[in-house]
């Protein structure tokens, strides 16, 4: 997985008016990194991806990837463009932590659906007039030509704008919304899902010196009457790791 810690400057949420990104590599859920052997795949592009983010995710230049799929302008992909990527490393995550002093929460999520991704979340949100997928990040599990696992950033947290995932205690203002695909009233969070999520938590409330008390499920809100993320989610399981600090 990379993480990215790069510059954003928000009004006066600006911590820092220039901070030099940091990147560090690791796998998520693994004790040591795989030797898989490259190969050429086919990308679908996510709300929000840009060519250097693809190009961090499966290892491969930019310049290479605009070149062979014919790309003059890097602004110009549309999502759901299907993108070929030659000789890709095995798929790392990438985040980007912004300096930014609003983040005061973390809310978790299931969309509540067997299939799922940010494209297609993306869709139902503008359905509803909202502008676009109303959660920070969503973590796959598998379906909908993702990885099971998979950290998909969406345009949200790009842009650090607000999110749409929790009008109750305002929490759509102060809150990075982490949707799990899946119904965890019905089915169980899988492994891989899980050691995302638990590393996703780790760095986001590290960088934004988020306490435990701040780490709560939509369902845990005040005032939010929902089950979400489910009546079979395993707390247990997650305050376990958390509280490990596994990386």
């Amino acid at each position: 997985l990379v993480v990215v810690v790069g510059l954003l400057c928000i009004l006066s949420s600006c911590v820092s008016t220039r901070v030099p990104p940091s990147l560090v590599g690791g796998n998520v859920g693994g004790n040591s990194p795989e030797y898989v052997m490259r190969q050429g795949l086919y990308h679908s592009v996510a709300p929000g991806e840009t060519l250097w983010r693809i190009s961090k995710m499966y290892d491969v230049d930019i310049a290479v990837i605009r070149e062979i799929n014919e790309i003059s302008d890097v602004k110009d992909l549309d999502i759901g463009r299907q993108l070929y990527i030659p000789s890709a490393a095995k798929r790392k995550n990438v985040i980007t932590l912004y300096p930014n002093r609003k983040w005061k929460y973390i809310v978790i999520h299931h969309s509540a659906t067997d299939k799922g991704s940010s494209s297609r979340f993306n869709n139902a949100h503008l359905r509803r007039g909202w502008n676009g997928v109303g959660y920070h990040f969503i973590i796959d599990n598998g379906t909908c030509g993702k990885d099971d696992g998979q950290i998909e950033t969406s345009p949200r947290w790009i842009k650090q704008i607000d999110g749409a995932h929790c009008k109750a205690g305002s929490m759509n203002i102060k809150a990075i919304g982490i949707c799990l695909v899946g119904n965890f009233s019905e089915d169980t969070v899988s492994v891989q899902q899980m050691s995302s999520l638990v590393y996703l938590t780790n760095q986001l409330r590290n960088y934004y010196n988020i306490p435990e008390s701040h780490i709560v499920g939509h369902g845990q809100v005040s005032g939010a009457k929902t089950e979400c993320p489910g009546t079979r989610f395993p707390w247990k399981d997650f305050w376990t790791r958390i509280r490990k600090k596994e990386k």
